[in-house]
């Protein structure tokens, strides 16, 4: 987990000083590398991609692991989260301003009990829904943005030597819940 972490901060870093590098004109970047601020809080890695289409729209590829636990669950697994982003602001061009993103998404978990390591399961959900938020480009180069929305998942349970949901934390991964955060990134080239 610790190699994990180091190659994405290296990674992340090393994107980060060739975009300021290359981000000396000023025209709109069209390539923006975001980490969401609030993922940390529950263990978790949060990072997105984003690409400008057009003046008015982009698509954008998010990607998160996690090894975090609520009361007594240990949650351990990926999920990927692809959207197209419709700009609506008048007077800015993507990928700055108001924006709707209608997205799916696949969660794929592991699921343990803190107490008991022979309690677990896998847990996986395939859904989607939209988002509104607003971003702002400040000088071309660092990307700050809002986002949140509701979300509605289809999900497959199965559980490992006859365990069932009832041994599992699982409110924050049902049917409905709600995708928020706070992003920050760098923008670079054409």
């Amino acid at each position: 987990m610790k190699n994990c972490k180091l190659f994405f901060c290296l990674l992340f870093a090393g994107i980060t000083m060739q975009a300021v590098a290359q981000s000396d004109n000023a025209e709109t970047p069209k390539n923006l590398i975001k980490v969401n601020l609030l993922s940390p809080v529950v263990r978790t890695g949060s990072f997105f991609y984003e690409r400008v289409l057009n003046d008015k729209s982009s698509l954008q590829l998010g990607f998160f692991y996690t090894g975090t636990s609520f009361a007594g669950t240990q949650f351990r697994g990926i999920g990927i989260t692809p959207e197209y982003r419709f700009y609506l602001s008048e007077s800015k061009q993507a990928p700055a301003g108001f924006f709707v993103a209608p997205f799916v998404r696949y969660q794929n978990l592991n699921l343990s009990d803190k107490d008991d390591a022979s309690i677990s399961a896998t847990y996986s959900s395939f859904g989607g829904g939209v988002c509104v938020g607003n971003q702002w480009l400040f000088k071309n180069q660092v990307s700050l943005e809002l986002f949140g929305g509701p979300s509605f998942n289809a999900t497959s349970f199965t559980g490992k030597n006859g365990a069932t949901k009832d041994d599992f934390f699982l409110t924050n991964f049902g049917y409905f819940s709600f995708r928020f955060g706070v992003a920050l990134g760098f923008a670079f080239g054409q």
